[in-house]
């Protein structure tokens, strides 16, 4: 009977650990991020896409990466000069730190939003948008700082074809903006973030993650 007890005993202890190995290696959810069905914002050719992920809205979990997911309504390949995150104190516009962003190891991407390696499902719409994930940052996030993700979106013919899930509700913790025909993700420590943040939604921007 002990043994039958201490078999037992060993049993649901391996699958209580394999249970919580398995949730711990899921991505979690750094933020609120876009729930529901999304509208499109289309012809991005030489704008600048603000995303501000604010410190006070959080979810307490420590990671030391953080990933980025962008999502799209059309287009067949997306154009990126550079990519950018820049680190104010909370409530503030200037910039404390710079942290370049990746898609496949480069900070200027060609996204090629036709591929079904890249987009699984065509063709893309606002009824199936296709979520890419950039490369986890090597960051981690602090209720004490406003993180902007900055985005340049090169001036060709491929980038006013796409299309931007821009959120139908505002359940996002995530706020957006954008600036045309200028290249905003050349800042440095001591300046300031563009203004323009009206707490409208964000364009691209979907899910900020652990992994």
């Amino acid at each position: 009977m002990k043994t039958v007890c201490k078999f037992a005993t060993l049993t649901l202890m391996l699958f209580a650990v394999s249970v919580f190995a398995f949730s711990a290696a899921k991505p979690l959810n750094l933020v609120r991020g876009v729930v529901g069905p999304v509208s499109a914002n289309t012809s991005w050719s030489n704008y600048s896409v603000l995303s501000l992920i604010p410190g006070a809205a959080l979810i307490p979990i420590t990671s030391s990466t953080t990933a980025f997911y962008l999502g799209f309504t059309s287009g067949a390949e997306a154009d990126i000069s550079n990519m950018v995150l820049y680190t104010t104190a909370r409530g503030s516009l200037t910039i404390t730190a710079v942290t370049p962003v990746k898609y496949g190891g480069t900070s200027s991407p060609s996204i090629n939003l036709a591929s079904t390696s890249v987009c699984p499902i065509q063709e893309i719409s606002v009824n199936n948008p296709c979520i890419v994930r950039l490369d986890p940052t090597t960051i981690t996030l602090s209720a004490l700082s406003d993180y902007y993700l900055v985005i340049f979106f090169t001036n060709d013919s491929n980038n006013s074809a796409i299309g931007a899930t821009q959120p139908s509700f505002s359940q996002s913790s995530l706020m957006g903006w954008y600036v045309g025909n200028t290249d905003e993700t050349r800042l440095t420590v001591g300046e300031s973030v563009p203004s323009g943040n009206s707490g409208r939604q964000p364009d691209f921007l979907m899910y900020v993650m652990t992994d």
